[in-house]
């Protein structure tokens, strides 16, 4: 069961919550999946995703990559949803911990991914935290530029068709360093 942590109206207009637990369960109409540029959904996250949206998931992945060739951090893949209940899939590829630019990479998932949700006309998106799992980026400055990423779009975007955004974390360790970020930005 999934459990609201914190919730805040935005100047924008936008609700934002932040939710722990299972993503696949939100009710939005969009999620964000975090990917890796060849949209091979092999482990984490993605992985759980993958199995249980069915394989039209990997289908469409598949010929997303051959139509338009690897997916950047700025500028997101979607699919649809498969046997999972939202409009859509965005797949946001995070950037691997080491890798350089990390910070700058994972702001560009993170606003590629509400653009995008604005430009396919959604108004409910649920956002992980990409990253922090399998690709090893430190929770704590994670949170902080996520949350960051997600204000600074609302506020350059006040037109966004976006009427809630729902960020999730799944540990009740992510959960409490998200909490502290959420105090220090949001407050």
């Amino acid at each position: 069961m999934n459990k609201l942590l914190r919730e805040i109206i935005l100047p924008s207009g936008l609700t934002f919550q932040q939710i722990q637990g299972d993503i696949t369960l939100a009710n939005v109409e969009v999620i964000v999946n975090p990917a890796n540029s060849q949209l091979m959904h092999g482990g984490g996250l993605a992985a759980i995703i993958a199995r249980k949206a069915g394989p039209v998931l990997d289908s469409e992945s598949k010929s997303w990559i051959r139509e338009h060739g690897p997916v950047s951090h700025g500028v997101p893949a979607y699919t649809n949803a498969g046997d999972l209940p939202f409009k859509q899939i965005i797949h946001a590829v995070g950037p691997v911990w080491g890798s350089g630019e990390e910070r700058a990479k994972l702001r560009d998932a993170v606003q590629g991914s509400l653009q995008l949700a604005h430009d396919l006309q959604l108004k409910s998106l649920a956002i992980p935290a990409i990253s922090t799992g399998v690709f090893g980026f430190p929770v704590e400055p994670a949170a902080k530029v996520i949350l960051s990423a997600i204000i600074d779009f609302t506020e350059s975007n006040p037109d966004s068709c976006l009427e809630t955004v729902q960020l999730f974390v799944y540990s009740d360790q992510a959960a409490a360093v998200f909490s502290a970020a959420w105090d220090q930005v949001l407050i």
